[in-house]
């Protein structure tokens, strides 16, 4: 398995440690046709990226790619922050970005408390003393995810159920329904083999993303090999190895609607 394209990096803008030069650098280094850069978004309290920044951003990513020959996408890691689905990504926003991502991080601006409550608080604090979160809870995550690959046009689903957990087969297959990937993230260990397996069976498709704070690890697919090790799930399901490229819903969004 050799990893193809890395979809999830982060440089300075929000935190990371390396530049995107350095990233799509390291990326060359590793044989990467593609990678993405894809700060946190900007409802992140502490490391949000800032809306005043993206022409900068594009400028950064542009150099780079012309300096590397490694294509370069310009993404964000947009946050769920709403029970309807709604994320920190404005229609607005759109213009400026190749690649949505979108996933559920601590220390949000939620929509509202009652979101902010019902998608994180109980979460957490299920996961934080070792509980299985209620029923309730797993159904609000659940419905929350799906709400937003409907709504939003979300090329990957970034680290699922890592501190906020859903029922990953109905998550699943709405992703598969709707063309958004699942990510397979070489930062934590977020799904299990057997859970991994559950989502395969639903015919959604699958990237591995390093989820890089620092260039060393662009490219990283260590805890994504340990994982498919214990699962059955056939490497044909993972459309960023081995010299494939993934099909992203974002980009004929774009050319459709932008």
């Amino acid at each position: 398995m050799i990893l193809t394209a890395d979809y999830h990096t982060h440089t300075p803008y929000s935190h990371g440690k390396n530049t995107v030069l350095e990233n799509a650098t390291a990326a060359k280094a590793k044989g990467l046709k593609e990678i993405a850069i894809t700060d946190h978004g900007f409802n992140h309290l502490l490391f949000g990226l800032k809306r005043k920044k993206l022409v900068d951003l594009r400028a950064e990513i542009d150099e780079a790619e012309k300096l590397t020959g490694v294509k370069v996408l310009m993404g964000m890691e947009s946050n769920l922050i709403s029970r309807d689905g709604d994320t920190d990504m404005r229609v607005s926003d759109l213009q400026y970005f190749d690649i949505y991502l979108c996933g559920i991080h601590e220390v949000l601006r939620f929509k509202s408390f009652s979101d902010m409550f019902g998608i994180f608080a109980k979460n957490y604090s299920a996961y934080k003393f070792g509980k299985k979160p209620s029923d309730k809870v797993i159904e609000t995550t659940t419905k929350a995810y799906i709400n937003a690959i409907k709504n939003n046009p979300i090329d990957i689903l970034t680290h699922i159920n890592y501190k906020c957990f859903c029922n990953l087969a109905e998550v699943a297959k709405c992703c598969a329904d709707y063309g958004t990937y699942i990510e397979i993230n070489t930062k934590k260990r977020h799904v299990s083999a057997d859970e991994l397996n559950l989502m395969a069976s639903t015919g959604v498709r699958f990237v591995i993303d390093s989820d890089a704070h620092s260039a060393d690890r662009v490219g990283d697919t260590k805890i994504a090999e340990e994982v498919l090790a214990a699962a059955n799930v056939p490497l044909e399901q993972i459309d960023n190895i081995d010299g494939r490229l993934p099909k992203f819903r974002f980009a004929e969004y774009k050319a459709e609607k932008l």
